[in-house]
């Protein structure tokens, strides 16, 4: 079953690479140590030093294999180049094509790859690039949605896809996840694992805000919207909190971008020192200063099931025992028919 294990891991829950510097090598390796499969997120800009030092810091942490996430809609080949020669397990890819001498490339270096895609046409170019596993995001997402389908008809299309493509390609569901009801869900429609993010934001390793992930306990309410980010990442929409600042300027005029915006706050980000916008879209830090309760609140539909912050660990406990209680009792009830 989907609990066992994707791509090595002992178990079939992926904690996606939160940007821009969310899930840090705290979070990546509480997770890897859980059993599950955890993304660090490369700078959206070429910083290959860095980029190392997350590496190495994140095996300090732990000895068991992790991944990282690149944007490739970003400048990102000096990134990707360390990641290789750092010989990390997974990379994944998402917001563009990653063609097949790159992915024989990775497999050269003994990287496997992971695409996350949002539309059947993407999914197609992914299998014919020989991937090693495909993530399914589906509309509900957090963050960026790459497409415009909605999980539960997407899924199943791109399983079938890779069924009559003859390669054994494991699909990763995303998008709206939060709990086992949702893992067993993801497993009926034919996945064989699932990627959590916002679930996975409200953790105590994350490298969120405090606030931010009071506000992802607090809050149930998500929008789909282009508010954030027009200039730096156009034609990039995202599901965010609504939040009291996103109720005032949902209805901004599509011409109106962040770069007139005035400065709302700082951070560091990746190691560079940066102020915030308004509508900028960067998810607030832990250590980000400023009006925070005007900053972008990435989360998925599923909010509204998150309760509490907790560990890394326990979250992935939850999910895969949670999983295999609610498979059992669902043969157990077959059989007593």
């Amino acid at each position: 079953m989907g609990w066992r294990g994707i791509l090595g891991f002992e178990y079939g829950v992926v904690q996606a690479p939160l940007g821009p510097d969310i899930s840090g090598p705290e979070l990546v390796a509480a997770v890897a140590n859980a059993g599950a499969l955890g993304f660090l997120r490369a700078p959206d800009w070429e910083s290959p030093e860095f980029l190392k030092m997350l590496i190495r810091k994140t095996r300090n942490l732990t000895d068991r294999p992790f991944g990282v996430g690149v944007v490739l809609a970003f400048p990102h080949k000096d990134n990707v180049k360390v990641i290789l020669e750092e010989k990390v397990a997974v990379l994944q890819v998402s917001w563009g094509d990653y063609p097949k001498e790159l992915v024989d490339e990775a497999h050269e270096a003994g990287t496997k790859i992971v695409h996350q895609v949002g539309s059947i046409e993407d999914a197609n170019k992914a299998i014919c690039a020989g991937v090693d596993s495909i993530i399914v995001q589906g509309r509900e997402a957090g963050g960026h949605v790459i497409g415009q389908d909605g999980l539960m008809t997407l899924l199943p299309r791109v399983v079938d896809l890779v069924s009559e493509s003859e390669h054994d390609i494991p699909i990763i569901a995303s998008g709206g996840i939060v709990d086992a009801r949702g893992y067993v869900a993801a497993l009926a429609l034919g996945a064989r694992g699932i990627c959590i993010g916002t679930r996975f934001v409200a953790t105590e390793e994350s490298y969120a805000h405090p606030y931010y992930k009071k506000k992802l306990v607090e809050m149930a309410r998500t929008e789909y919207t282009n508010l954030f980010g027009r200039s730096r990442w156009p034609g990039a929409p995202q599901r965010v909190l609504v939040t009291k600042f996103f109720d005032e300027w949902r209805l901004l005029p599509d011409h109106e971008t962040e770069d007139n915006q005035p400065t709302i706050g700082h951070a560091t980000i990746n190691g560079k020192e940066s102020e915030i916008r308004r509508f900028a879209g960067t998810v607030p830090n832990a250590v980000t200063s400023g009006d925070i309760e005007s900053m972008a609140m990435y989360a998925g539909d599923g909010v509204g099931l998150i309760k509490e912050i907790l560990p890394a660990g326990e979250v992935v406990r939850r999910l895969v025992e949670g999983a295999q209680l609610l498979i059992q009792q669902g043969l157990q009830g077959d059989l007593l028919k």
